[in-house]
This record gives C-alpha cells, sequence and structure tokens, in this order.
C-alpha cells in the first residue's frame, strides 16, 4: 500500500504532448534501437528453427566412418544403399517400396550462363524415395526434374545471392561444366533443404564423374529400431559406414553454433545498452528542462518519490509505444527476410518468442533510461529550482 499521493496518470500522459517535437524524437529513437534488436533475435530464432526443421526423429543417416559430421566428404560404396534395404530390418516400407533415399551431396560452384555471375552452392543427387524419406519437401511449380534438369529450394537465390527471375522455371544455370535447366521449385517447411539444389542422381554422378554416395537416408519406423541399423554399420567393416540420427546431426550443427548464438546476444545486449544510454541523454535533457515544474509539484506537497514514479511512467509509456511499433515493423516487415548464412539460407523468424523478448528490452530500455534523470534533477533544493529559466 503507497502511504503517499501519486500525481494523477494523466499528468503524465499530457506532459508527452505537450513537448510533442521531442517526444517524437525520443519516441524514434528508441524504436530504432527495439528494432535492431528484433532483428537479431529474428536472426538468432531463424538459424535455430531451420536447424530443429532439418531433423526428423525417424530419419537416420549413413555416411563414412571417420568423416565426423561433415557430410560433403563423405564417400561410400553404392550398393549400401540396396544392401541397407535388404539387410536391416525395422526400415519404414509401403507397398514393397523400402523408404530408403541414396544420395549425393556437396558444395560446387553454381554460375549463370552469359551473365558472368557465380557463387558457391549446395547441391544434391536424389532419386524419387528422397521424397518418402524427406516428408517435409513440398514442390511449389513445375515438376520433377528430367535428365539436365535441376530442382530449386525457395531460398537457393538468397544462398547464391541471384534473383528469383535469374532461377525461375525454363531459366538454365551452370554446373559443374554442364547446363541444367530449372525444372521446378520446392519448399520444405522452413527447413535447410530449402537452400539446396536437387537433381537425378545419375546425372549429377555423370557430371562429377563419380560413382559412389555421400549418404543414404533411412526412414525407420520408430526411432526405437535405430539400434537395428548402427548394428549393421558394425556388423559390415568393409563398408565402413557410421549410422547418426538425423536429429542428432542437426543437433550437432546448432553446437557448432553456439558461439555465434552467444555473439549475436552480445549484440543485443549491446544495442540495449546502447538504448539505455541514448534514452538517459534524451531523458536528461528533457528533466533539466522541467526542473522550475518539478519544484513547483514538491512546493504543491507531492513527494519526491512521487515525482520520480511519474517521470518513469512517462518514459515506460514512451517505450512502450516504441515497442508497440517497433513489434509491427518487425512483424510485417522482417519477418520471413531470407538471409544468406555458411550452411545456406534462412528466414528471420519474428515469433511468440521474439516479440516477448523484444517488446520486454524495449519496456526495460525505458524503466532504466528513466530512473537516473529523475533522481538527479530532485537532488536541487526546491528553492533553487523555483528560480531557475
Amino acid at each position: 500500500m503507497i502511504w503517499f499521493s501519486l500525481i494523477p496518470w494523466e499528468y503524465g500522459v499530457r506532459n508527452l504532448f505537450r513537448r510533442p517535437v521531442r517526444t517524437l524524437l525520443t519516441l524514434s529513437g528508441l524504436t530504432t534501437v527495439i528494432v535492431l534488436v528484433f532483428i537479431v533475435i529474428g536472426f538468432i530464432r531463424g538459424l535455430e528453427n531451420s536447424l530443429t526443421a532439418s531433423g526428423d526423429p525417424q530419419v537416420a543417416l549413413l555416411f563414412s566412418l571417420g568423416m565426423g559430421e561433415n557430410l560433403e566428404y563423405s564417400s561410400i560404396p553404392m550398393r549400401s544403399s540396396e544392401l541397407v534395404a535388404a539387410s536391416v530390418a525395422g526400415i519404414k516400407e509401403f507397398k514393397d517400396r523400402k523408404y530408403v533415399s541414396p544420395e549425393l551431396y556437396l558444395g560446387t560452384q553454381i554460375e549463370l550462363p552469359e551473365q558472368g555471375q557465380s557463387s558457391m552452392g549446395l547441391v544434391r543427387g536424389v532419386t524419387q524415395s528422397a521424397l518418402l524419406v524427406r516428408r517435409q519437401v513440398e514442390l511449389e511449380s513445375g515438376g520433377w526434374p528430367a535428365p539436365g534438369e535441376v530442382l530449386i529450394g525457395t531460398l537457393v537465390s538468397t544462398k547464391l545471392g541471384f534473383t528469383d527471375q535469374q532461377l525461375a522455371v525454363g531459366q538454365n544455370i551452370l554446373l559443374e561444366g554442364r547446363a541444367w535447366r530449372i525444372s521446378g521449385t520446392f519448399s520444405a517447411a522452413d527447413s535447410a533443404f530449402e537452400s539446396e539444389i536437387w537433381c537425378r542422381l545419375d546425372d549429377l554422378q555423370q557430371a562429377m564423374k563419380r560413382q559412389d554416395l555421400s549418404l543414404v537416408a533411412v526412414t525407420m519406423n520408430s526411432p526405437a529400431d535405430f539400434p537395428d541399423l548402427d548394428l549393421f554399420c558394425k556388423e559390415r567393416l568393409d563398408l565402413e559406414l557410421q549410422a547418426l540420427r538425423e536429429i542428432n546431426y542437426y543437433q550437432g550443427l546448432k553446437k557448432d553454433y553456439g558461439p555465434i548464438r552467444m555473439l549475436a546476444w552480445l549484440v543485443v545486449f549491446l544495442v540495449s545498452g546502447a538504448g539505455v544510454f541514448a534514452g538517459l541523454n534524451t531523458l536528461y535533457g528533457a528533466v533539466v528542462g522541467r526542473t522550475r515544474e518539478l519544484s513547483t509539484l514538491q512546493t504543491l506537497g507531492f513527494l519526491r518519490r512521487a515525482i520520480v514514479i511519474s517521470l518513469i511512467q512517462e518514459g515506460v509509456l514512451l517505450s512502450t509505444a516504441a515497442s508497440l511499433i517497433a513489434a509491427l515493423i518487425a512483424v510485417f516487415l522482417i519477418n520471413g527476410v531470407a538471409v544468406r548464412f555458411t550452411m545456406g539460407a534462412f528466414s528471420l523468424q519474428i515469433d511468440s518468442i521474439s516479440l516477448l523478448i523484444g517488446c520486454g528490452v524495449g519496456v526495460l530500455l525505458g524503466l532504466l533510461g528513466a530512473i537516473p534523470p529523475a533522481l538527479r534533477a530532485l537532488r536541487l533544493p526546491v528553492v533553487d529550482g523555483l528560480k531557475s529559466v
């Protein structure tokens, strides 16, 4: 219970409109800071969501023993996929068709014919069995690639730095010295697959002059069947295979990108700190210009603590308004924006957690930025405050 009279709520609200220029400048500064916070948080959430969406708990990956988690450098015999399908129980099956996808996965240079543009891209050679194992993949336009054609993920243009028009259906790209026609585009529920170019496995093997595979992706009936697959790899020493749950593979990538996430949170802290100091500077100027007004309130009988609460109220109101404006900007202009990254590309994600953190930081900026100026202004004796200009 408060044992002193508070300044009416309306007084603080009216003060914000009495100085429209200063209020607008402070509001703009706070909004800019909070938008920057939303961008960094959207980056963190987008990266985490992309890696999380890429892992399927029922899918396991078989690749070269001793390769760690570097699928691009893996090389296993072509017959591995047939041996796995025939030897391992627990593999999901539909109408006598096993959910086994042999794949060749690599990073290579992608060029645009007659335009002189090139960039490093991710290419996956697959068969139609990939659609059984990669359940999140959906065809958005065009059709499955015929010989000499490729299927483009929705984020490939961002990954390569090309325009969507340059990678539209019917256009050509240069890959491994050959021209490939784009047959269609696909999405994959915001997973890392959207940054990849898919083509027929036999076509890519011919272009690369390779007869091996990078990995075999297998869908098990249940995660509990994974030990059977692991046992197969340990028994067939001649194949030199290791098995890893796909979800564990992408969790490993999350750990690899841990320092980047820490750096991003450090940026949030630094940006927020800059916002606090900017708010302090602005509010100091605002409070110093109201010295006579604050002294008059003390003369009328209001305690200093009541005046401090009123000033904090103004700062929180302003920061709350800035948070709401920044949240609208984030939802409508930042959410879904695609960005390039080492793993490919992903979309910034402004979800409920991002909004909660961003708005929380915004309100905290207003609170921390209002307290020191208010306390400093009220240290001046009332008589001297009434004489100030």
